[in-house]
């Protein structure tokens, strides 16, 4: 991103991002290409320590108060490092955490999003099922009322970050009724590791590797009421808010990755003798 559309507070943040990026050993990313690395804690931890993770929340939470282009800028200098590097470093700060942020309780912030920006939680955003994932609202994962909890089963796939997460933004069926409209039949809830979740298979996905891409099953998972995001069966909110941080985020990470892949190509056309 250009120096002249960013801000003196914005510069000195992308500096960081700078000097975290050269601090990243090239070897770990070689690492997780070859799965040696199933997923990476420590790039997270640090990433947290060195406060780049969630820029735009409110300090409160543990982001810098800054904005959508602070959030951008960030994620475009993440995405030199790879993809995988650029998915974990956004599903939990970016999408799990904007979820929390925007449709969560306070306590729900206080527990969940403050120590993950702190580096001290891993988060995945667990949406697709094995039928497909562009169909959201055909979630066959069912959450059933037990009184002072909900019983989750059902299975997720190609999960970002499902094999290090300690805690999952799954949305799943409550309103099991037929003739309510699927966009009304779904809710967001955090369902942390434990009985009940399994992470049954690693993806190995092509430059995606080392990110913990996952399939997850849940068995009778219990989940309080506390940990609703949003309201009972109103995920229809909590999803359209999510998908600007990964529409966005995606594109910025593009953006990132593509400059190594054109530095690459400019050494070798520079040397190149015909």
């Amino acid at each position: 991103m250009f120096d002249y559309l960013l801000s003196k507070e914005q510069i000195k943040i992308r500096d960081e991002a700078r000097e975290f990026v050269k601090s990243i050993p090239r070897q770990t990313i070689l690492d997780m290409d070859a799965d040696k690395i199933k997923f990476p804690k420590e790039f997270l931890s640090e990433a947290g320590k060195r406060n780049l993770l969630g820029c735009r929340y409110p300090k409160k939470w543990g982001g810098r108060d800054m904005d959508w282009v602070t959030t951008c800028m960030l994620m475009e200098e993440i995405g030199t490092l790879g993809y995988e590097m650029a998915c974990v470093f956004g599903v939990g700060a970016e999408l799990v955490c904007d979820a929390i942020v925007r449709h969560g309780t306070d306590e729900q912030k206080e527990k969940y999003v403050k120590p993950l920006l702190r580096g001290d939680l891993f988060a995945a955003e667990c949406l697709t099922e094995p039928r497909g994932g562009s169909d959201f609202f055909g979630a066959t994962t069912k959450a059933e009322d037990m009184g002072d909890y909900f019983l989750i089963n059902g299975q997720k796939r190609f999960i970002v970050g499902g094999e290090g997460a300690d805690f999952f933004l799954l949305y799943a069926k409550t309103d099991f009724d037929p003739k309510t409209k699927p966009q009304k039949s779904i809710t967001a809830f955090i369902v942390d590791r434990g009985p009940g979740v399994e992470t049954k298979y690693l993806y190995g996905l092509m430059g995606c590797r080392g990110g913990g891409t996952a399939r997850l099953v849940f068995k009778d998972a219990k989940v309080p009421k506390s940990n609703i995001v949003g309201k009972l069966n109103g995920a229809y909110d909590v999803f359209n808010t999510m998908m600007i941080p990964e529409r966005l985020g995606t594109a910025a990470m593009t953006i990132g990755a593509a400059r190594p892949a054109l530095e690459v190509a400019t050494n070798y056309t520079t040397r190149r003798k015909a």
